[in-house]
């Protein structure tokens, strides 16, 4: 039976995150244990990535594995709840569902992440079906399992469907899957290890090569830099009062989807993205408060106010 038509097909991370509250940071440097237990809540990069951009009106798929166990439920409920196919997921029998500790800091959101996988996660081609990526308008990847990501981008490009690729790590393998895609959007990490601090110019410049059509550097706080051919472009962050940074270089990616597949410019799309970072950090956890298409715009829109810009667009450790 054909796949039903979707707009974004996410393939990559998911998971159950620990998150607790820790300290403001006024202790002096001590180490400040957590507030309370730390509460389970959903997580992973493409499967927030996938659940904004559904939030704001997109129809999704995806794909990954998760283990035989509780947390897999957990993980996957906002998902199924918000109408996401989920058929292409993989439980994978004796695997534990993939977690992270968060502690993020009160009072301006700031987060540390420990996280830990299954081996028995890692996700091959041969895992995955040609069909899933049928009747796609956009196909969103990380790179925690590399060879899956480039069957995806692969199958994607001989379909004409445009490519976004999600990545912290610069190593070989995956700065080479960056250029393969259509709109790398790579965090201030990545910049940082493969052109050295502050030289986001130069990461915009290696990345910026045939077939890329638009590459991105997000940059928490500093809002996020683009090249599109020989343009640059700038995009400062919306100012919010942020109770938790967790998965906001996430829901910048489904954004970014969801304003490309929206048909906006090179311009707006970014603007939407950095909105939309902003506003999902006004709750706990990567998925607490994922916008509405009508609070982005608005949000855009409106004139500029005061506040601390958000941070965790993507900065070390913003996974859940």
């Amino acid at each position: 039976m054909p796949a039903r038509a979707v707009d974004l097909v996410g393939l990559g991370q998911i998971s159950l995150d620990r998150v607790a509250l820790v300290g403001d940071g006024s202790e002096g440097g001590e180490a400040v244990p957590p507030r309370g237990a730390p509460v389970p809540l959903p997580g992973g990069q493409v499967a927030t990535a996938l659940l904004a951009a559904a939030r704001l009106g997109l129809r999704g798929r995806l794909l990954g594995a998760v283990g035989d166990d509780a947390d897999a439920d957990d993980a996957l409920a906002p998902l199924r709840a918000s109408g996401i196919d989920l058929d292409g997921v993989c439980r994978i029998a004796g695997a534990r569902t993939r977690r992270a500790l968060v502690l993020v800091q009160a009072g301006d959101g700031e987060r540390i992440v420990y996280a830990t996988r299954d081996p028995g996660l890692a996700l091959s081609p041969a895992r995955l079906s040609r069909a899933a990526l049928r009747n796609a308008r956009a196909v969103l990847v990380d790179a925690e399992d590399p060879d899956a990501a480039r069957w995806a981008v692969t199958v994607a490009r001989e379909r004409g469907i445009p490519t976004l690729l999600d990545v912290d790590a610069a190593d070989p393998e995956r700065l080479a899957l960056a250029c393969s895609v259509d709109f790398p959007i790579v965090s201030r990490m990545f910049s940082d290890r493969l052109s050295g601090s502050t030289c986001e110019e130069e990461t915009l410049r290696r990345l910026a090569v045939a077939p890329v059509r638009m590459a991105v550097v997000t940059c928490g706080a500093d809002g996020a830099i683009a090249r599109l051919g020989d343009a640059r472009l700038v995009q400062p962050a919306f100012a919010v009062a942020a109770r938790d940074t967790t998965g906001a270089g996430d829901v910048f990616r489904g954004a970014f989807a969801w304003g490309l597949l929206r048909g906006g410019s090179a311009r707006q799309v970014l603007a939407w993205a950095a909105a939309a970072a902003a506003l999902a950090c006004r709750g706990l956890g990567a998925q607490g408060a994922l916008p509405t298409a009508e609070e982005v715009l608005a949000r855009v829109a409106a004139p500029a106010t005061g506040g601390r810009a958000r941070r965790g667009a993507a900065e070390p450790g913003r996974r859940g």
